[in-house]
């Protein structure tokens, strides 16, 4: 008996599918429609919704060290080991926090999500550590934890930033996006300096940026370096937001 034999004809949906199937030309304009359809689905509800990121109290622009800090992290490529999202799932949320907010990276560019985790997520690790356990994790990460496979990046604290193009870092964000005002931006080098020495005068800084701009002389020495503005700028993450008051907004 022949397989034609043994095969009983398709009918219905099944032999309309078949005939999908055998033709290239058929197959890739149906398949256009499907991916329309579902792009129009997606795309469309942003024409008429006002804003996709829900307002949330506590959420500022970074201040310029912790701006520079970020620089410093994104070059060193920390985000391909370590995520800034944390997912509303129950071990997520009981092992780093609550889980990410929109509005928390609303001033990324670009965002530091990451879909890896080779070290934890960072994305709440700002007040869980003191400034010198991030010295000697960034220094030397075996020596806090034995079983990490960080690189040492001492470097940091033998390299010294300089304030010259730190306005012209602010503008550029605010360029794309990022609401600093003009007096954010003609005090960018003096709050440059004065977050990372509490014996400076630092009211202006705290008047633009907020209670939550951590002072500090984070790596412990006189001269201001890329240690100093890489601590910056992991002890703010995932501080701006008080969690508890508060409340997700349903409608979105």
């Amino acid at each position: 008996m022949s397989d034609t034999e043994k095969t009983p004809p398709q009918k219905g949906f099944l032999a309309k599918h078949a005939m999908i199937e055998r033709s290239a030309t058929l197959l890739m304009v149906l398949s256009l429609v499907v991916v329309s359809i579902g792009g129009i689905v997606e795309i469309a509800p942003l024409f008429y919704l006002e804003n996709t990121i829900e307002d949330v109290d506590g959420m500022r622009p970074y201040t310029p060290l912790e701006l520079t800090g970020r620089e410093i992290y994104v070059r060193e490529g920390c985000y391909v080991c370590h995520s800034q999202m944390i997912r509303p799932m129950r071990d997520e949320v009981d092992r780093y926090g609550h889980y990410s907010l929109a509005a928390e990276s609303m001033y990324d560019h670009p965002h530091q999500w990451g879909s890896k985790r080779t070290g934890p997520d960072v994305a709440r690790v700002g007040g869980r550590y003191s400034n010198t356990w991030h010295v000697d994790h960034l220094s030397d990460p075996q020596s806090v934890v034995p079983e990490s496979i960080m690189p040492k990046y001492a470097f940091l604290a033998r390299t010294r930033i300089e304030d010259a193009h730190i306005e012209d870092l602010v503008k550029t964000h605010r360029a794309v996006g990022v609401p600093y005002t003009d007096e954010m931006v003609e005090n960018a080098r003096a709050d440059f300096k004065a977050q990372a020495d509490p014996d400076s005068d630092y009211d202006g800084l705290i008047e633009r940026y907020g209670e939550t701009a951590n002072v500090s002389n984070f790596d412990g020495q006189p001269e201001l370096t890329e240690m100093d503005a890489m601590i910056a700028y992991l002890q703010m993450l995932g501080t701006l937001v008080d969690f508890s008051t508060f409340t997700p907004d349903a409608s979105r």
